[in-house]
């Protein structure tokens, strides 16, 4: 009888663990942060666009989690601005050239 309480604490523990995980609003909040730091380095194309690039990634990865969805949905937007501004700058200097 106690190998089986022992196997239902762990998938006890292991429930807990991964609801936890799922209601943690860490992703969004990491997100957020890359998703400004995008912005900010979006005048330097290549850099924007890749850093842009992630902050749209991690975005989508945190939009699934409800507790986080709002800060996710920002960080898209940041990314996809700085895709773009990156894009404005990239071909503001071809056009320069």
């Amino acid at each position: 009888m106690s190998s089986e309480n022992t196997v239902a604490d762990r998938l006890l523990e292991d429930a807990r663990k991964k609801t936890a995980k799922s209601e943690s609003p860490m992703m969004g909040k990491v997100a957020l942060i890359v998703g400004a730091i995008a912005l900010l380095v979006s005048p330097i194309s290549i850099l924007g666009w890749i850093v842009g690039a992630v902050a749209v990634g991690l975005g989508v990865a945190a939009v699934r989690r409800p507790v986080s969805a709002k800060q996710a949905k920002i960080a898209i937007a940041l990314g996809a601005a700085a895709i773009l501004i990156g894009v404005f700058f990239y071909t503001l200097n071809l056009a320069l050239l």
